[in-house]
């Protein structure tokens, strides 16, 4: 049985529990600083460790925005899933894929396999909107061959984009999910470079 948790304690618990549940991501210490204005990461560090010791939230060593909360620790498995960077949902554009840290994440409860080889990338642009995916979130990938209409980060002509995977007269495209956008069909290459297994909204 925990004990009873201060105010300020119980409201970055709600927090926390808000946040993940809406966007499947554990705040950073320095997002729980700015959120409630602390002047600090260490007073955001020393609020995670009363309610570690108060036994509502776990903290995992070594992991990214290594926080947890118990029953999930139960019910599921967290990982850290590496993120490169953004990728455009949109036209088509170049895009060097660059390492932005890790996100920790649910797998069991997005479905994802547990040996699943996997990357996230943060979308922009509106192509894909009509598939409810939008600019501003987060997609998670794994590294495996397509099939006929899954979702794809593709290389088209050295250029990276986030499309719908379709085959035609044994000929690959690329179809957008916006009747604003035109199909992608490839001139020279087009390799892809992940496909879709997960989406975590933006909560903003």
């Amino acid at each position: 049985m925990s004990d009873k948790l201060t105010q300020r304690q119980q409201e970055i618990f709600d927090y926390l529990r808000k946040e993940q549940r809406e966007t499947g991501i554990m705040p950073s210490t320095r997002e729980i600083q700015h959120y409630f204005g602390f002047a600090s990461q260490t007073a955001a560090m020393s609020h995670l460790r009363a309610l570690e010791r108060k036994g509502v939230i776990q903290r995992l060593p070594g992991k990214a925005r290594a926080v947890v909360f118990p029953e999930d620790l139960d019910r599921g498995e967290i990982a850290d899933i590496p993120v490169f960077g953004s990728i455009a949902a949109g036209m088509a554009q170049d895009a060097e894929p660059e390492r932005e840290g890790c996100i920790s994440v649910d797998i069991s409860a997005l479905g994802i396999p547990r040996h699943a080889k996997t990357f996230a990338l943060k979308v922009r642009g509106e192509s894909m909107i009509d598939a409810h995916i939008c600019d501003g979130d987060t997609v998670i990938l794994e590294y495996r061959q397509p099939r006929k209409g899954d979702i794809v980060a593709a290389l088209i002509d050295g250029e990276t984009t986030l499309k719908r995977y379709v085959v035609e007269n044994n000929k690959p495209f690329l179809r957008a999910e916006n009747d604003n956008f035109p199909d992608l069909i490839p001139a020279r290459e087009l390799v892809i470079q992940g496909v879709l297994v997960a989406l975590l909204r933006n909560a903003a």
